[in-house]
């Protein structure tokens, strides 16, 4: 079942990002997330309004500590995204996403082990070979960073490093969050995470996707957010249905979901490294469900 939730969650996650990402080519990417924030924030109250009336979703609100929790891991994964986006203006995409996706699959890793967390042999083997999964279909399509400056090279792993911290925080706060209650501090995630990125937006004069685009735009804006909200509940269901290094490692697949989807309904190329990437993650999610 942990293994079937967390997969759940990272074709959730690669859909959002397909389909937010799709939007930011038509609009700014803060545009965008102005949109799919409120949107995610929607329908996770009115799931967790149904929840409460159907009694799941564990123990009411999660207490004072579960909604602290929702409330830091919303500011800091928004955050992270926006340092992230930030990194691909500012630095070459191939350094920044696969750079990013390592720190924010080891960090929670580590802490998993550091606390006691001991899987078995073939568990930690199809965890490896998903790391080195994740890492390869991060890499971003396209030229290759080999003639760019050691300078941008640098400034790319550093923004990589940044986002890739706070997306990893992301995941243990989020984590911290589901162990008392499951959507009511899902509800403090989004409404922290709106709050930043609706400030984002406003700091910088960023006009909703909703205001001159397209309907095509703001529909997949808006189920970007659906699509993400879904996630966050089936990695948090994860979570408490078992090992905890073992969701972030299979949750963190979610980039290969964005690169299938790219590939099947837009016609992009993939690089050769995102292939492999790709058929080791299916080893990977064989061996850890072995």
């Amino acid at each position: 079942m942990v293994t079937i939730l967390a997969l759940a969650a990272a074709a959730g996650y690669g859909l959002s990002d397909f389909l937010g990402g799709a939007a930011s080519r038509r609009a700014r990417p803060l545009a965008v997330l102005a949109v799919t924030a409120p949107a995610g924030t929607a329908i996770t109250v009115a799931l967790a309004l149904i929840g409460s009336a159907a009694g799941f979703g564990g123990s009411g609100t999660g207490g004072l500590g579960g909604l602290a929790w929702g409330a830091a891991a919303g500011v800091i994964g928004n955050a992270a995204l926006i340092v992230f986006y930030a990194g691909f203006v500012a630095a070459p995409m191939s350094v920044v996403a696969p750079v990013s996706a390592l720190v924010s699959t080891l960090l929670p890793l580590s802490v998993a082990i550091a606390q006691g967390e001991r899987p078995g042999l073939p568990v930690v083997a199809g965890g490896l070979v998903c790391i080195a999964a994740v890492v390869l279909v991060s890499v971003a399509p396209g030229g290759s960073s080999g003639s760019r400056s050691v300078a941008e090279r640098l400034r790319g792993a550093g923004y990589g490093v940044a986002a890739g911290v706070g997306f990893g925080l992301f995941f243990l706060f989020f984590a911290e969050a589901g162990t008392s209650a499951v959507l009511w501090p899902l509800v403090a995630v989004r409404f922290s995470g709106m709050a930043v990125a609706l400030g984002a937006a406003a700091v910088t004069r960023t006009r909703p996707v909703w205001r001159g685009a397209g309907r095509g735009v703001l529909g997949m804006a808006i189920a970007s957010g659906a699509a993400d909200a879904m996630a966050n509940i089936c990695y948090v269901l994860a979570t408490r249905a078992g090992l905890f290094g073992l969701v972030v490692v299979i949750t963190s697949l979610y980039p290969g979901i964005t690169v299938l989807l790219a590939r099947v309904l837009l016609g992009e190329r993939m690089r050769w490294l995102q292939r492999i990437g790709l058929a080791l993650a299916a080893v990977g999610v064989i061996l850890v469900t072995a």
